[in-house]
């Protein structure tokens, strides 16, 4: 046991010591989000109007609307960014060493997702609290107990998406390759999901793209967090959350599984 818990810190302590070297990294994740909820929320105030949907109790505004999808895309884009790192590492040949550790492979992989959730999570509680401080500026606010019962919802997403970059990682051979990924991965899921818009309004303009919103993991995550900021539960979208979570960290340790034959060479 002594063994899996120094490996585990070792693994989270050296994510955690690139994220602070990377001060650049932390500001990009909270300047991406607070663009969209400062400059565009303001601009599509007027054209978006929202009704009174679930969790919401009244009338809101699409600042408040947002906030929630914003959360998970700091989660998306900082699982990518973390799976990112594995392919810096194969290409260095740092990976070489890390997967011919006696540890189990999947114990590995646990720790580097433990540790770019746990990153997430940082990174959304900082983000929460200055989309906190703008409402009270604005009249607008969320729940103070939200900030607490949210926290079990970002792990699960954190896990979700960290697992699912790791997935994609295990594909990609040269870091060049990430971007094109990212383009066909990111984009596609935080567009299509309710992260920016209630599916409701998708579905009076394009109805097939409504379906694909619903179908998307990353829409029930978002849900997820919108729920649990609003002390509210929603229990087939914490199913279907978890479900994906599992889904994905099944597929990131197929995926560097040695018998696969190219990931037990540390390409």
């Amino acid at each position: 046991m002594n063994a899996y818990l120094t490996s585990l810190m070792a693994v989270v302590t050296r994510e955690a010591l690139r994220f602070i070297q990377q001060r650049e990294r932390f500001v990009a994740a909270l300047v991406r989000p607070l663009v969209w909820l400062i400059v565009f929320a303001a601009g599509f105030r007027a054209a978006l109007g929202l009704s009174i949907t679930p969790p919401y109790q009244t009338y809101i505004t699409y600042e408040v609307y947002i906030v929630p999808g914003l959360c998970g895309m700091i989660m998306l884009f900082n699982g990518m960014q973390s799976s990112l790192s594995l392919v810096y590492d194969r290409e260095m040949g740092s990976m070489r060493l890390l997967l011919t550790s006696p540890m189990p492979r999947w114990w590995l992989l646990f720790s580097k997702l433990l540790g770019s959730t746990a990153i997430s999570i940082l990174q959304v509680y900082v983000f929460l609290l200055i989309a906190g401080l703008y409402g009270l500026i604005n009249g607008i606010g969320m729940p103070a107990w939200g900030y607490v019962a949210v926290f079990p919802a970002l792990v699960v997403c954190g896990v979700m998406l960290g697992a699912l970059g790791l997935f994609l990682s295990s594909f990609i051979k040269q870091l060049e390759n990430f971007a094109g990924v990212m383009n066909f991965v990111i984009f596609p899921m935080f567009f299509l999901s309710s992260a920016l818009y209630p599916l409701w309004k998708m579905a009076e303009n394009a109805p097939f793209l409504a379906k694909i919103c619903a179908a998307n993991p990353f829409t029930h995550a978002v849900e997820l967090i919108r729920f649990s900021l609003y002390l509210r539960w929603d229990g087939m979208t914490a199913l279907w959350s978890v479900l994906a979570a599992v889904v994905f960290v099944g597929l990131a340790v197929w995926g560097y599984d040695p018998a696969r034959g190219s990931k037990g060479k540390g390409r």
